[in-house]
């Protein structure tokens, strides 16, 4: 018989109690053994929600959802290793980019991404816009890539931290994903359990971000830092605006050709700008003394890209896919842009088809919005803000209305939003 029962942990939290490491432990297994009642489990996640983990409870939560799966040895690996993680935004297809940037600065990059849901998409969805491109990889075939390529970008395996998974799939479905604690031991278990030695985490502020808030991203940022240091993993967070759309792409192969376009020495100019920022704070945690600039200007970058993608069986030459349907969406009076909001286009491109309701659902390849103007831009009359691309005309109406109310053109200045907000490390 066990000492412990679910209900008696439940009431525990619900009434502010500290948790045991044993009843932390025991319910999280007992839970991925099938021994706890997903109810059960869904009424303490909600009580997690209002009455929070203290610092001993979270870092044991956390480590028993490492040690629910396996752990990548990574220690084989002639590079030193650092991963980025970003908390999801509008645009960010900054992955595409850092992964082989880094890569080409010398360091071992092991990128295990997710897919997109609702309005923020997903690398490994835009990635699978390249013909032949294989986002599943044994162990075996990361630690191989990692060593030749340096770079590898691909969806975490189902041996690594399978409580997560499992937690994550019903916080989804019961209001409980707003728990800096949750959302932080998702994360962090992850992170840990694919072994790299270092990490920069990319916390996104803003309209398009999941924490609306400097106060909340700069808590969520915080408690991630303790916990990947906690663990001996080098971690610094950088939050960054996400009440824009970073670039001016939002699909799946819309973003592949922007990110190449960047590669290949163009593209936008605040991607650059945050590509860079990210990448030196990636080298910096591995003592690795390259400046990223030089490896993105040069060409190197790009080669490395060529070879991730191949390597994963795709073809770097593929042209993207192409919309049946386009549409520009033009201004209706001469003003200054003061405003133009992430959340909104990402909600356009994902009604335009490039993102999904449910983790089930297909995406297209071609789909998106083409954001056409910045903010702080003087337009005309007549003038194209956004290109819409879509498979059909039905989804290119659902675009066409979410993006309605997406932008703001005034006589007013827009007062300019600097990309990075705050930087957060190890005191």
């Amino acid at each position: 018989m066990s000492a412990f029962a679910a209900v008696d942990i439940i009431r525990a939290k619900r009434d502010n109690e500290v948790l045991s490491n044993d009843a932390i432990t025991w319910v999280l297994d007992a839970y991925v053994a099938g021994q706890v009642a997903e109810e059960q489990m869904s009424a303490l996640l909600m009580a997690i929600v209002f009455r929070g983990l203290n610092e001993t409870e979270l870092a044991t939560w956390t480590d028993v959802m490492i040690a629910s799966g396996e752990r990548l040895d990574l220690s084989s690996l002639s590079r030193p290793t650092v991963d980025k993680h970003s908390t999801g935004g509008v645009g960010d297809k900054i992955s595409l980019i850092l992964a082989p940037l880094v890569a080409a600065c010398g360091a071992a990059v092991p990128q295990l991404s997710g897919r997109g849901l609702g309005h923020t998409g997903g690398t490994l969805d835009k990635l699978e816009a390249i013909p032949g491109w294989r986002a599943v990889l044994t162990n075996r075939e990361v630690l191989d890539q990692l060593e030749s390529v340096g770079a590898v970008i691909c969806a975490a395996g189902d041996g690594l931290a399978p409580a997560d998974r499992k937690l994550y799939s019903l916080r989804d479905v019961t209001g409980t994903v707003e728990s800096i604690p949750l959302i932080s031991a998702s994360i962090m278990s992850k992170k840990i359990a694919e072994g790299t030695g270092a990490l920069l985490l990319d916390v996104k502020v803003g309209r398009g971000a999941f924490m609306k808030t400097r106060e909340r991203a700069s808590e969520l940022a915080r408690t991630m830092v303790a916990l990947g240091e906690g663990h001996g993993v080098k971690t610094v967070a950088q939050l960054t605006a996400m009440d824009a759309p970073l670039g001016r792409a939002a699909g799946n192969g819309l973003e592949v050709t922007e990110s190449v376009d960047v590669l290949m020495g163009g593209g936008p100019q605040d991607i650059i700008d945050l590509t860079l920022a990210l990448a030196s704070e990636m080298v910096a945690l591995v003592g690795i003394d390259v400046d990223p600039a030089e490896k993105l200007a040069d060409g190197s970058a790009y080669r490395v890209y060529r070879e991730m993608i191949a390597a994963q069986g795709g073809d770097p030459d593929a042209v993207m896919p192409v919309a049946a349907q386009r549409e520009e969406l033009v201004a209706a009076r001469d003003g200054i842009v003061t405003s133009i909001d992430a959340f909104e286009v990402g909600v356009a491109a994902w009604r335009l088809g490039a993102g999904r309701a449910r983790k089930e659902d297909a995406v297209s390849a071609a789909a998106g919005v083409l954001t056409l103007v910045r903010e702080g831009d003087t337009v005309e009359k007549g003038q194209p803000l956004f290109e819409l691309h879509a498979d059909d005309e039905h989804h290119l109406t659902l675009g066409r209305e979410a993006l309605r109310d997406a932008f703001v053109i005034s006589d007013q200045e827009a007062a300019p939003t600097p990309l990075l907000i705050e930087r957060v490390a190890k005191s």
